[in-house]
């Protein structure tokens, strides 16, 4: 909770500003944001990460200068100067240099004040007081960052921060740029609803104008309408085909009707969270609560319907885009207030011509819409644009939303297979076509595979303070770290849970690359810095600079050392040993720069291989065509499940989080509390943990020939002893095998359990307690 004046309120961020006048703007990598002040206005420009230079351009009476601002713009403006001559970017493009043009400034000859520098700390501002009306442009400038860099600085984002010197007008809200140009363009008031047509192809944008808003959602197949025929979306047919509570986009994103036929296919959505179980809401909902008469969907719908032929009805089931709903353990359906923000929207494809409704729901009378209705916003777009499929998310609620990417090597992955799945961002495949789980798994366990990891979140850890804020943030002793090597450590908060797993490469004296799972690794790493008064410290995101294969197996030595190159100041590939790694090049001293290391996720020799993203198309050709002799296959995320089971690898959100320690998360040999003695974060729960352990991670063997599931719970008798974490069927041990969190009094090596099914008590799967890692438990194969 924050506090006010009048008492402390509930923190929403990305609703309620944070200070009264103030405004934010984000400036991405190679971005250029606009902001137009009036005199007195404060801009702040903040360098977040540091060694991030600003380029600031002043459009002011007069034309471009900096005198508005007080600043000299006597420097090139290097971005703006490249849009200027880049191939079409979009409308926000033409807007920037229509700005430029109209003030009578050449684009091609911007100029710009120059803020920050190579080693601006993090958190570096400057502000600026208008002293007349004037449009700003801050541009972030980005490079490529190279692999053979001693001092690798990877672009990042700037901070804007925008003070009134007077209080403006509560302004309508403002909507997103349409995605492309619009063929319908229609609001739906608070309310209210309005039926439409959209034609096969096109596409449908629902956009939430103020945030937690609910828009029901209508479609009917348009050529059974003139048939005599009432087809619409149909819920029951659609989760049962799709598997899912509601649709999303990805290979299980389509709402079918009653006959099994797709109507829509749901393409983006900024949310993640809607309903297909509720009616739209109707006069039953309203008389039952003691409000007859209120206005209602249902009866809305009814009468926008109406034109089309479409008989009314008591209830509309609809896909309740919005609607924030979930089952309990008790199985009650819940709900509450949305978790749409300003500008969230989704958009749908249309599979056929269609008769579509949407709403902007009126019920103020539960969190529903957080109580006050507001509009919604209807987009249709022409079925020859092209949008990207992707998923929102935010590193935290107040970040920035980005959208699902794809991998440097996608081009070439989406050649071999149509299976993909949305993981940490990406897009990766769970299997190859013509392959299959199985058969990429025995390539990996007899010759070769290689696997497509690049959402790894890697970060740069660089200047003087580096070594001593990596001590102190993970649990491994950084201090023993040598230049080349690579070590696996846990990541944890004061409680001894764990944020991450994480490797860490020393590239140098004061270089440091932290490779984690999840984006908010960077965030923790910030914060502590700051908190242990370390300003010579950068954490810079560097994981759209650096995009990684995985080439594993017994062959991958013969098949990696036929296209690598090291230099003489570098190891010879073949001398690379595990957790070690080298830069060099593909084939010899003129192809495109790598970093290979000798580690993997598969319990298998193995390397990985890092390139900028511009260049992971080559590499993927390079390790393609060398894998051929070798029976290389591909290999997907179905694949590498089974495999790092068997070998013991954990994965976070099903083998640790952050109320789990690392004993618990069976990798309690990364916190050497006695060979390591400066402190760190977490090291006094740790020791009392260690001291005192409640529950250890084992591993199970089961009887019979059904597998064990995530979250099965695991008795002995009555009482609930432990949890099952991750299992599969070992093609190897041909057994059903699990990983589990067991109660320390039932962890010895032979103790008898049983995994319930069903409700954990009707149906036992007898198991035991066996030694893990289940294959290879000495790691002979991957140090070989």
């Amino acid at each position: 909770m924050t506090v006010s004046a009048t008492g402390p309120r509930l923190r929403l961020p990305g609703l309620i500003p944070r200070e009264p006048g103030l405004e934010t703007y984000w400036v991405r990598p190679g971005g250029v944001t606009a902001v137009q002040l009036d005199g007195g206005d404060r801009l702040t420009v903040i360098d977040r990460a540091g060694r991030q230079t600003a380029e600031l351009t002043v459009v002011a009476a007069g034309g471009g200068n900096g005198s508005a601002l007080g600043v000299t713009t006597d420097a090139p403006a290097s971005t703006l100067r490249s849009l200027a001559t880049a191939e079409y970017w979009g409308d926000s493009r033409d807007g920037v240099l229509a700005t430029l043009t109209a003030a009578g400034v050449n684009p091609e000859r911007a100029k710009a004040a120059q803020l920050f520098g190579e080693w601006s700390p993090a958190g570096a501002r400057e502000t600026f007081t208008a002293s007349q009306p004037a449009q700003v442009l801050v541009a972030a400038p980005a490079r490529t960052m190279s692999v053979l860099e001693d001092a690798a600085n990877p672009p990042s984002e700037l901070l804007l921060e925008v003070r009134r010197a007077s209080a403006r007008p509560v302004a309508e809200p403002h909507l997103p740029e349409p995605l492309a140009d619009p063929v319908l363009d229609m609001r739906v008031d608070a309310a209210t609803a309005r039926g439409y047509q959209v034609k096969a192809g096109q596409y449908i944008q629902v956009i939430d104008v103020e945030g937690r808003q609910c828009s029901d959602f209508l479609a009917f197949h348009e050529h059974r309408l003139d048939a005599g025929l009432e087809r619409g979306l149909d819920s029951t047919t659609t989760r049962y085909f799709m598997g899912n509570a509601y649709p999303q986009p990805g290979l299980f994103g389509k709402f079918y009707d009653q006959d099994a036929q797709p109507l829509v296919e749901v393409v983006r959505d900024t949310v993640g969270r809607h309903d297909t179980f509720g009616l739209a809401c109707n006069p039953k909902y309203y008389e039952d609560l003691g409000y007859p008469g209120h206005v209602n969907c249902t009866d809305n719908f009814n009468a926008e319907l109406d034109p089309y032929g479409i008989a009314p009805r008591k209830g509309w089931p609809a896909l309740n885009l919005f609607y924030n709903t979930a089952f309990d353990d008790s199985n009650l359906l819940v709900f509450d207030e949305p978790w749409s923000r300003p500008g969230d929207y989704v958009l749908m494809r249309a599979m056929t011509d269609l008769v579509c409704a949407s709403s902007a729901c009126p019920d103020d009378i539960d969190p529903a819409n957080a109580w006050v209705p507001t509009d919604v916003h209807i987009r249709v777009y022409d079925a020859e644009r092209k949008f990207s499929m992707a998923i929102s998310h935010r590193v935290t609620p107040e970040s920035e939303a980005n959208l699902t990417k794809q991998t440097a090597f996608h081009p070439k992955t989406s050649a071999l297979t149509r299976q993909f799945t949305e993981y940490r961002g990406y897009w990766l495949p769970t299997s190859f076509d013509n392959h299959g789980a199985q058969e990429e798994y025995w390539a990996c366990r007899e010759r070769a595979a290689v696997m497509d990891l690049s959402p790894l979140r890697k970060f740069e850890v660089l200047g003087p303070d580096a070594e001593a804020l990596l001590q102190a943030c993970v649990t491994r002793n950084i201090r023993k770290l040598s230049h080349g090597q690579v070590v696996y450590s846990a990541m944890c908060n004061d409680t001894g849970g764990m944020i991450d797993d994480c490797t860490v490469f020393r590239l140098g004296d004061t270089n440091f690359r932290f490779v984690g799972g999840d984006e908010y690794d960077g965030v923790w790493l910030r914060e502590q810095a700051e908190r242990l008064g370390l300003d010579r410290v950068w954490v810079k995101h560097s994981t759209d600079q650096l995009h990684n294969i995985a080439v594993q197996g017994p062959a991958s030595r013969d098949l990696v050392s036929e296209i690598i190159w090291t230099p003489p100041t570098q190891p010879a590939f073949g001398d690379l040993t595990w957790f070690r790694f080298a830069i060099g090049r593909i084939g010899d001293h003129n192809g495109i720069p790598l970093l290979v290391s000798r580690t993997g996720y598969s319990g298998e020799l193995g390397y990985e291989l890092w390139v900028h993203p511009k260049d992971g198309p080559a590499l993927w050709d390079a390790v393609w065509e060398a894998g051929k002799p070798h029976g290389m296959l591909p290999l997907g995320l179905d694949a590498l499940d089974i495999l790092r089971i068997e070998s013991g690898l954990i994965f976070a959100g099903y083998d640790f989080g952050d109320q789990t320690d690392p004993y618990e998360a069976g990798i309690g040999f990364t916190v050497p509390l006695k060979s390591k003695e400066d402190d760190f974060i977490g090291r006094d729960a740790l020791v009392s943990r260690k001291a005192h352990p409640q529950r250890t991670l084992v591993g199970l063997e089961l009887a019979g020939n059904e597998p064990a599931s995530h979250g099965d719970c695991v008795h002995v008798g009555r009482s609930q002893v432990g949890v099952v974490t991750s299992a599969t069927r070992s093609p190897v041990l041909r057994k059903n095998i699990a990983l589990c969190r067991l109660a320390v009094q039932y962890s010895e090596l032979g103790t008898e359990v049983e995994v319930g099914k069903l409700d954990g008590h009707r149906k036992r799967i007898p198991a035991q307690v066996v030694r893990f890692p289940f294959y290879d438990p000495e790691k002979l194969r991957p140090r070989s």
